[in-house]
C-alpha cells in the first residue's frame, strides 16, 4: 500500500490521491455543487462528523450513546453534540466564510484511513488543504489538520469555533491556558444541558502547532454569544511559504462519563500533547487492523469502490466494546431519531458478525443490558418472556412514537434478536457467552412467543394482530416472516440448552411445531391470513428463504421469489438484497448482479454517492440498506452460511464480469474464501 497520507495534506492531494494505482478506496468529489449536495460522515462509532461545502464547516456532529427528549413524536432522540471542528480563515483582513468565495474547491474521502481532505484556491492568495478525522483510537477525539501555502506575502487570521446547538441550554462557556516550560495549550470549551436537563454535554478543542514551544502563535480568546466562542491566532506568511497546524478536540457526555467537563478537557490535553503525527498514526493503524476483513472484487472496479463505501460506513458507525447498538442512519445525522430497530439484528449484524464478530458483540450486548426492560414490557402486554420495543434509544422502553402502529404491534423484532444472539454463538463458538448472555436472551424470547400464540388446534397456534415485515401489511394475522422467524428463535432456544446440558422447556418445540406457514393453492407462501396479491413495501415471505431457511426447497424459493419481486413497491433499499441471494443460491449469478445493483445504484447522492433510503428519499446515509448489501456480497456472491457448527462456504458463481471474489479476515480466526 503506497503511503497517501502526504498527499493529504498537500494542496495537491485530490490529485496525487488519483494517481493511486487502486482507486477503489477513493471518493472523489471534484465538482461540488453546494445546492445538491448531501455530506459524506468521518465516524470512529462514537463521534460522527457530516461533511458541508462550505470551507471549514461541517453539517452535524453526532455523538453515540447521547440520547434526549426534544422536539419529534414525544420520544428521546439522538443529540447534535457542540460543533467543535468548525473554523474560519481570514486572508489579508477578508474572511472566508462559503463556497462562492474559493475556486477550484474539491473534497476526498479516503475510506482506507478513514478522512476527508478538501482542498480550494483562495484568488491569487493561497492555496488550503485541510482533512477531518474522528480518530478512531480515541473514541471521543477528532482532528482537523490544516495546511495553507502563501501564493504572496499573505497575513492570515485563523480561528477554531465552539458552537452549541440550538436544541441544548444551559450553555457555559470556558477558556483556560495550561503553561508548562515545553508546551503551553490553551483550552476552548463549552458545556450544555440536554434539552430536559437530562444530560450534561461538554466539548473542548485545542491548536497544535508545529513550531517549538515559545516561537508559535499567540492565541485570543474571544466570546462571540452565549452559544458560541472561539480561539484565533495571526501569521504572516512569506510568497511561497506553507504553514501547517492542527485542531484536537474532543466531546463527551454524562452518559458516558460522570464529569464531561473535566474529561473534555483531559482528552484534549492528551491529544495536544500526542501531537499531530502519532494522532493521526495510531489512526491509520486501528483502521488497517479492521480492513484486515475486507470485500475484495478482481474485475469491477465500480463495484468494488460502491462495497468499499459500504463498509466503511458500517465499521464507521460501529465501536466495540461500547455496549451500543446501531440506527438505521448511523452517525450520519438525526434520521430516524437515532433509534434502534429491526435494520440492526436483520440487516447490518449479519454482515458485522461474518466481519467483525466484536462489533457484533458490542451490538448484541446492548440487548442484553436491556433484557430486564424488556421482560417489563412482555408483562405490560401480558405476556411472559420478554418483548422487545420496536423503536429502542437509551432505555430499552419503547421509543416508538404512538401514531406509529409498528410500536406496540410489530413484534418480530424480538425474534430478530434472539436469532442473532443464536448466530452469535455459532460463529465464535462461545459457550461461556452463551450461557451468561445468549441463553438468557433465547430463553426470554422464547417464552414470550410461547405466550404469545393462539392455540387453536394442531397447526393452528396462531399469532395474530401484528405488524408485518412488511409494514403496508397493519394488523394481521399469521404474517409469514413473524411466524417463521417466532419458529426459529424456538428451535434455537431449544438447541442452545441442548449445547449447554440444560433441559429445554420441551413446549417450545411443541409450540414451534404448530405455528403456521400460509400457502396459497398454487404453493406460493402466503404473506398473511389476509393477503392477496396487492404491493408490499418490502421483504418479508422471501426472508423464509434467507435468513431463516424455513423454505428450503429451490423450486418454493423459486415461485416465492417470482411472486414477490414484481410486487415490491417503492420501498426501502435493503429488499434488493435479498432477490439478489436467492438468485446467487440458485445459480442465477447475473440476476443476482441485476438485483445488486437494483438496490442502490438510483439511491445514491451527490458527491459522495451515500445511499438514501429510497430511490426518490434523499435521507443519507442509509446504513440499513449497506448492510443488506454486503449480505449480498458475502451471503451471496460469496456463499459464507452459518451453521451450528460454524462458517461453511456454498458453491456459487460469480457474475459474468467479475474475475474473483475474495472475503478476507471472515470469523474468528479470520480466515479468507474465495470464488473464482
Amino acid at each position: 500500500m503506497k503511503k497517501i497520507i502526504p498527499c493529504l495534506i498537500l494542496l495537491i492531494g485530490v490529485k496525487c490521491l488519483a494517481q493511486s494505482n487502486d482507486n477503489t478506496w477513493m471518493i472523489k468529489a471534484d465538482k461540488i455543487d453546494p445546492f445538491n449536495y448531501y455530506g459524506v460522515t468521518v465516524a470512529n462509532g462514537m463521534i460522527g462528523i457530516v461533511s458541508s461545502p462550505d470551507p471549514f464547516k461541517v453539517k452535524d456532529v453526532v455523538l453515540n450513546g447521547a440520547f434526549d427528549l426534544y422536539g419529534r413524536g414525544r420520544v428521546s432522540n439522538i443529540l447534535k453534540t457542540f460543533n467543535f471542528v468548525n473554523m474560519y480563515l481570514e486572508v489579508d483582513g477578508a474572511r472566508i466564510e462559503n463556497f462562492k468565495q474559493v475556486q477550484n474547491l474539491q473534497q476526498a474521502l479516503d475510506m482506507k484511513h478513514a478522512n476527508l481532505t478538501t482542498t480550494f484556491d483562495y484568488g491569487d492568495k493561497a492555496s488550503v488543504s485541510y482533512t477531518y478525522y474522528s480518530l478512531r483510537h480515541l473514541p471521543y477525539t477528532a482532528l482537523v489538520d490544516v495546511t495553507i501555502t502563501a501564493k504572496k506575502d499573505i497575513e492570515i487570521t485563523a480561528a477554531s469555533v465552539m458552537e452549541a446547538p440550538d436544541m441544548l441550554r444551559d450553555v457555559q462557556n470556558y477558556y483556560n491556558e495550561i503553561d508548562r516550560p515545553h508546551v503551553r495549550i490553551s483550552l476552548l470549551t463549552s458545556t450544555a444541558k440536554s434539552p430536559t436537563g437530562k444530560l450534561l454535554m461538554a466539548a473542548s478543542n485545542s491548536f497544535i502547532f508545529n513550531e517549538p514551544h515559545g516561537s508559535e502563535p499567540a492565541v485570543v480568546h474571544e466570546m462571540w454569544d452565549n452559544n458560541m466562542h472561539l480561539l484565533k491566532f495571526r501569521k504572516q506568511l512569506k510568497s511561497g511559504e506553507t504553514y501547517h497546524f492542527a485542531v484536537a478536540g474532543s466531546a463527551i457526555t454524562s452518559a458516558q462519563n460522570d464529569d464531561p467537563l473535566n474529561e473534555a478537557e483531559r482528552l484534549t490535553i492528551f491529544a495536544a500533547l500526542e501531537g499531530r503525527d502519532r494522532l493521526i498514526q495510531f489512526h491509520k493503524n486501528a483502521w488497517d487492523e479492521l480492513w484486515k476483513s475486507d470485500i475484495v472484487i478482481e474485475g469491477d472496479d465500480a463495484t468494488q469502490r460502491e462495497v468499499h463505501s459500504m463498509l466503511y460506513h458500517l465499521y464507521s458507525f460501529v465501536r466495540e466494546g461500547t455496549g451500543y447498538s446501531l440506527s438505521p442512519m448511523g452517525l450520519s445525522g438525526l434520521g430516524y431519531n437515532g433509534h434502534v430497530f429491526w435494520d440492526t439484528e436483520l440487516w447490518m449484524y449479519p454482515a458485522l458478525l461474518l466481519l467483525q464478530p466484536e462489533m457484533a458483540e458490542s451490538l448484541l450486548e446492548y440487548r442484553y443490558q436491556r433484557l430486564q426492560i424488556a421482560k417489563n414490557n412482555a408483562f405490560s402486554h401480558g405476556y411472559k418472556g420478554a418483548m422487545f420495543p420496536w423503536e429502542s434509544a437509551a432505555s430499552g422502553n419503547e421509543e416508538t412514537p404512538v401514531w406509529a402502529l409498528s410500536g406496540p404491534f410489530e413484534h418480530h423484532i424480538t425474534a430478530d434478536i434472539a436469532i442473532a444472539a443464536w448466530n452469535y454463538y455459532c460463529v465464535t463458538q462461545d459457550k461461556n457467552w452463551l450461557r451468561e448472555k445468549g441463553f438468557p436472551l433465547l430463553k426470554e424470547t422464547a417464552d414470550f412467543w410461547a405466550s404469545r400464540v393462539e392455540r387453536n388446534g394442531p397447526g393452528h397456534y396462531d399469532i395474530k394482530n401484528v405488524v408485518a415485515a412488511d409494514e403496508w401489511a397493519e394488523n394481521v394475522d399469521n404474517n409469514a416472516f413473524t411466524n417463521a422467524a417466532a419458529k426459529a428463535n424456538l428451535q434455537y432456544a431449544t438447541q442452545a440448552a441442548t449445547i449447554l446440558g440444560i433441559i429445554p422447556d420441551a413446549d417450545w418445540m411443541n409450540v414451534a411445531n404448530n405455528i403456521p406457514i400460509l400457502t396459497f393453492p398454487d404453493g406460493v407462501t402466503k404473506e398473511h391470513a389476509a393477503y392477496s396479491g396487492e404491493k408490499i413495501k418490502q421483504a418479508d415471505v422471501n426472508l423464509l428463504a434467507y435468513p431463516l431457511h424455513e423454505v428450503r426447497d429451490a423450486a418454493a424459493i423459486k415461485k416465492d421469489l417470482d411472486y414477490y419481486e414484481p410486487r415490491v413497491g417503492e420501498g426501502p433499499a435493503m429488499t434488493h438484497a435479498i432477490f439478489s441471494i436467492l438468485y446467487s443460491r440458485l445459480g442465477l449469478p447475473d440476476k443476482a448482479y441485476a438485483a445488486f445493483k437494483e438496490g442502490y445504484l438510483s439511491n445514491m447522492r451527490p458527491p459522495f454517492s451515500v445511499i438514501a433510503e429510497t430511490a426518490t428519499g434523499n435521507n443519507p446515509y442509509f446504513a440499513t440498506g449497506a448492510g443488506g448489501m454486503l449480505q449480498a456480497m458475502l451471503n451471496g456472491f460469496g456463499g459464507l452460511e452459518i451453521t451450528p457448527g460454524g462458517i461453511v462456504q456454498l458453491k456459487t458463481k460469480l457474475p459474468s464480469n467479475w474475475k474473483s471474489l475474495t472475503l478476507t479476515g471472515i470469523g474468528m480466526n479470520k480466515n479468507n474464501f474465495t470464488v473464482k
